[in-house]
């Protein structure tokens, strides 16, 4: 039976890190990336209670997943994995934590490959840890990748 393996993809180096590790462990397999569009992207605020949205940055941020995407594909096709490898891309949006998890429930991954930042002491306590919470919660085997 054919593994499905996802691979959350937000740009930074400890992501591909975990794309190229996954693209050399799971050759012949099928790999999607995801990019998590934050819908917090595109709204700004007075702290008063008030604000807008602006449509255009999450198009902006939708669009920067979509070239990540293919950046991803350019990735795979120069280890030479696109004759073997099925790969798939997404763009969802939602928090990054809680998208990664409905997608992969949703999609009947059977293992998570993602990069962390290796974030600790206060920055770990103020900004939490995307990777943390999908090890936490995952039904599925998580590989994290610094």
């Amino acid at each position: 039976m054919a593994t499905h393996v996802l691979v959350p993809l937000d740009g930074s180096p400890q992501s591909w890190a975990a794309f190229d590790h996954a693209v050399s462990n799971y050759d012949g397999e099928t790999i999607t990336t995801v990019h998590a569009v934050d819908p917090i992207e595109g709204v700004y605020s007075d702290y008063g209670g008030g604000g807008y949205y602006d449509a255009q940055a999450h198009e902006r941020a939708v669009e920067r997943g979509e070239e990540l995407g293919e950046r991803a594909r350019e990735r795979a096709d120069d280890a030479g994995v696109l004759e073997t490898t099925v790969l798939e891309t997404a763009v969802e949006t939602g928090p990054p934590a809680r998208t990664i998890l409905e997608y992969a429930d949703e999609s009947d991954v059977d293992h998570i490959v993602m990069g962390s930042h290796g974030r600790s002491g206060v920055a770990r306590i103020l900004l939490g840890s995307v990777a943390e919470t999908v090890t936490r919660r995952a039904t599925v085997p998580v590989t994290i990748v610094r």
